[in-house]
């Protein structure tokens, strides 16, 4: 069991936005943070990380006495926030202070003084929020159904364009982003609880052991430990 009491909230315009916290009395707990396409701006102990996007499973530690407020941006709708394309975050911990500098510090303060601090961190990303890439939509709904050629021709643009912008949305490169959606799908049809072999097929897996071993690849154990 998760001993950091994690809670996700329904957020408009954002996948969502989270908390968790640590009790002082509990021992370090370190967290296995699995590539999800998105990328999580993190507010804990006075600062604020960006996080992602991820292409491998990531350790994250909670210290005792720690809480902690961040929002999660879909995928492809960070960019425009950060001031910076994804792939300059990918697999990355970054201080915010360093897309923003002082600002960055002025909203750790505010949200470290709010008594919502999660609510105080949303409210400051949306004042931020601008259009994503126009084509983040139909990339993310093409790959979930056919082939990375066959999203280039619907769009209208070449592979290599769409190559170029997908990794500036999303930090990947259309054939990662599709691996991990698809990762993402799976894990989610099976912790709802559909037998693996049905997860993996209604995902788009080829079978059972593809998606066996996309698990152990993108999470780093096999998947009925990690479920």
């Amino acid at each position: 069991m998760n001993p950091t009491g994690y809670r996700e909230y329904r957020t408009p315009g954002l996948a969502c936005s989270w908390t968790a916290a640590l009790p002082p009395d509990a021992e370090p707990f370190v967290q296995r943070v699995l590539p999800d396409g998105c990328v999580d701006l993190v507010w804990a102990g006075g600062g604020i990380l960006v996080a992602g996007p991820d292409t491998g499973p990531m350790p994250a530690v909670m210290r005792p006495g720690e809480e902690i407020a961040a929002v999660r941006f879909a995928p492809g709708t960070a960019p425009p926030v950060l001031g910076v394309p994804a792939d300059a975050l990918r697999d990355g911990r970054v201080p915010l202070r360093e897309l923003w500098g002082g600002e960055a510090d002025r909203l750790a303060e505010a949200v470290a003084a709010a008594d919502d601090r999660r609510g105080a961190l949303v409210a400051a990303v949306r004042e931020r929020m601008g259009p994503a890439d126009p084509l983040v939509a139909g990339v993310v709904a093409g790959l979930a159904r056919g082939s990375v050629r066959g999203v280039a021709d619907a769009l209208g643009i070449g592979e290599r364009q769409l190559r170029r912008r997908s990794l500036a949305a999303f930090g990947y490169g259309p054939k990662t982003l599709q691996r991990v959606l698809r990762f993402q799908r799976a894990l989610g049809l099976a912790r709802a609880g559909s037998p693996l072999a049905e997860a993996a097929f209604a995902a788009g897996y080829a079978d059972q052991a593809h998606f066996a071993h996309e698990v152990r690849d993108l999470a780093g154990e096999p998947v009925r430990n990690l479920l």
